[in-house]
């Protein structure tokens, strides 16, 4: 197998940045909230259900995380007094997590700061049909990653975690020229080509 070609290592190492920079970049914007981009998802997941309540694996699958992962995020979240878990009535083994009211005011809280650090920080920069661009790469990765089809994101191409699309957002435009990429001074060095030996 040949090895990766330029653009592919630029690619790749930009991916990498990406998913180093974005998580800090975004837990900053949610300081004043006083609660990280991930449970700002987890709070988000509970106030999306009806009963502002999911046992710990449907939590789990819907902010694709792991249980062990979950199930410390709860706990720090309880101790704040956002979150309550008890027993799930119609499943001894299982555990739920139920959104309370001080739960609920922090993610209303939270929510205009994820939001416009998100806007900021990723979409902004990416044109007007740069979201579904970014969608569409997104979710041909993920179901490499999650070739089993565990996390919700990757359980259906509909994927039930995605957000309802709102009837006011406009259809991109197929005419709409594709914005030049960038050169970036953190992408690989451009292999040099060997000089060919002389005959």
């Amino acid at each position: 197998m040949d090895g990766l070609s330029h653009q592919e290592r630029v690619a790749v190492a930009r991916l990498r940045a990406l998913l180093e920079l974005l998580p800090v970049a975004l837990d900053r914007h949610l300081v004043e909230a006083g609660i990280t981009s991930f449970e700002f998802t987890l709070l988000e997941a509970l106030h999306e259900d009806a009963e502002a309540r999911l046992r710990l694996s449907v939590l789990a699958a819907r902010t694709n995380a792991t249980l062990p992962r979950l199930s410390r995020v709860v706990t720090s979240l309880e101790r704040k007094g956002l979150v309550t878990r008890t027993p799930c009535p119609q499943d001894a083994r299982a555990t739920n997590a139920t959104l309370t009211a001080a739960g609920e005011t922090a993610y209303r809280h939270a929510r205009p700061l994820y939001e416009t650090a998100v806007r900021r920080l990723v979409l902004d920069g990416l044109g007007d049909d740069g979201a579904s661009r970014l969608a569409e790469l997104a979710y041909a990765m993920l179901t490499r990653l999650d070739p089993a089809r565990r996390l919700a994101v990757t359980a259906d191409a509909d994927c039930p975690a995605d957000p309802a699309p709102c009837p006011a957002d406009p259809e991109p435009c197929p005419a709409d020229p594709a914005p030049r990429e960038p050169s970036c001074p953190a992408d690989p060095a451009a292999r040099a080509t060997p000089p060919k030996a002389a005959p």
